[in-house]
């Protein structure tokens, strides 16, 4: 398994950014809950309304309906899989993701994953039995969003149980 980070601008997105200020939405399918990281506050962004996962219901009446949130100039939103709150380690003990990640300097998305990678592979013992992701978006200055980008960033593997 792979870890990275990519970032992509359109010039549609950066319109939008400007109109919508620091305001921004959130719709969870069945996912675990966000963090936003703020300066060094990490907060778990529980959403009021969770929708049904994608895809269980086909044949029923979807009304979503998404969670405001304020995400800032500087702000982090991590995204990541069950298996990353699941890895367990040798002694049994669940991955305590927001508290590491309050604990890591969060200066930047790659500075992040790297740390995120490391401490989860120490707390597990290098054995994650579950697939395991972590996505970063951040929130930069509209100074930079005149231009077009893309970023990416793979770095080391992530080792599993079935190898």
């Amino acid at each position: 398994m792979r870890y990275g980070c990519i970032a992509r601008r359109s010039e549609a997105a950066d319109q939008e950014a400007r109109r919508q200020g620091p305001q921004a939405e959130m719709l969870n399918c069945g996912h675990p809950p966000p963090l936003l990281i703020h300066g060094e506050q990490v907060t778990v962004l529980n959403s009021r309304r969770p929708a049904p996962p994608l895809g269980l219901c086909a044949l029923c009446v979807r009304n979503d309906r998404a969670d405001p949130l304020s995400f800032e100039t500087g702000d982090m939103l991590l995204l990541y899989t069950d298996g990353v709150i699941e890895a367990r380690s040798p002694t049994g003990a669940f991955y305590p993701l927001a508290e590491r990640v309050a604990a890591f300097p969060a200066s930047s998305p790659e500075a992040l994953l790297h740390h995120l990678h490391r401490d989860l592979l120490e707390h597990t013992g290098e054995q994650l039995t579950d697939d395991v992701a972590f996505l970063v978006i951040e929130r930069i200055p509209s100074r930079h969003l005149h231009r077009r980008h893309l970023m990416s960033h793979v770095g080391g593997s992530l080792p599993s149980k079935t190898g």
